[in-house]
């Protein structure tokens, strides 16, 4: 069974979600002057800076997270004097890329962010039953090997994050690391930029007719996240342990070990199935007390993808 699919006409390309992840800023700035890398025939693909402000200030936020704000409450807050700068922020993005939810969103936002953890090449999917992004994805994949580029969806019953991207009809996150806070290295913003790269090209194909067959690809699924060990206070009193430092993505089993106190003892991962820990020590996410990502290796499938024969005719 085919999935036809409407042509992509608007695509977005977001640095600066969080002020302090360089590449995705100074990719954006620098499409803002000289966008001819990113232009697709038949595409308005428009890079830009989503939190200008902790931009400026090269911190992850003003007042709150961006990235967290995105759902119906902080959407529809009445603007008065106090509000947060975010959610105000939040409002605007909506309003220029959104609605949310509606049919005049746009067709894709890549937001681009950059992690502390030692995670590589990764995108981030919201929804395992989006074929138009699942085959997007196993595009990409394909272009980068050999070099690994792995998936996460986000999808959870409970954890909801709210995106910035989650604007957009096909949200798309990029997650490159390692890279410090506040610092740009060569090597990840290249990664970055050949992922946007490649899913730039495979909007081009689609939208000129490609028909791309039914695809599997290996993602990486959030269960769980798992906090620091603290005493009664709610301090830190274990760290993650040297076996699990930079082992983004690999198997995690009973036994292993994960944390390691002050003192000196390990503490060991305890679970009845092998987990994949990714966000391993991102410096960000200390404030969220969260030390790792646990997740599940499932398979994801899309159907046989095709432009809307509507579309064709049109074009």
């Amino acid at each position: 069974m085919s999935c036809p699919c409407g042509r992509v006409r608007r695509v977005g390309l977001f640095g600066g979600t969080h002020g302090n992840e360089l590449s995705g800023v100074l990719l954006v700035r620098h499409w803002q002057q000289d966008g001819a890398e990113i232009q697709r025939a038949g595409v308005q693909v428009k890079p830009f800076l989503a939190n200008p402000r902790a931009v400026e200030r090269c911190t992850r936020y003003i007042d709150c997270d961006l990235n967290r704000v995105f759902d119906p409450e902080s959407l529809g807050r009445p603007v008065v004097e106090d509000i947060p700068y975010e959610v105000r922020r939040a409002q605007e993005i909506n309003h220029i890329f959104g609605p949310k939810g509606s049919d005049d969103a746009y067709d894709l936002i890549f937001d681009l962010h950059n992690t502390t953890s030692n995670m590589g090449g990764t995108i981030i999917l919201e929804n395992s039953r989006d074929d138009f992004t699942i085959q997007m994805v196993h595009y990409i994949k394909n272009a980068l090997a050999p070099e690994p580029c792995p998936a996460l969806l986000i999808e959870h019953p409970s954890l909801k994050y709210a995106t910035t991207r989650s604007v957009a009809k096909h949200p798309v996150g990029v997650e490159v690391g390692p890279q410090p806070q506040g610092v740009a290295r060569a090597d990840v913003l290249e990664k970055m930029r050949k992922i946007v790269k490649h899913g730039l090209d495979f909007v081009q194909l689609f939208n000129e007719g490609k028909e791309f067959p039914p695809c599997t690809i290996e993602v990486f699924k959030i269960m769980e996240k798992v906090d620091y060990p603290r005493n009664k206070n709610g301090e830190i009193i274990a760290i993650i342990h040297p076996k699990l430092q930079d082992q983004d993505w690999q198997p995690l089993k009973n036994g292993d070990p994960q944390f390691l106190t002050l003192d000196g003892e390990v503490i060991p991962y305890q679970g009845d199935c092998t987990v994949y820990p990714t966000f391993i020590n991102e410096a960000a996410y200390y404030e969220k007390k969260q030390a790792f990502v646990k997740t599940e290796k499932i398979k994801l499938t899309a159907k046989h993808l095709r432009l809307s024969v509507s579309e064709q005719s049109t074009s």
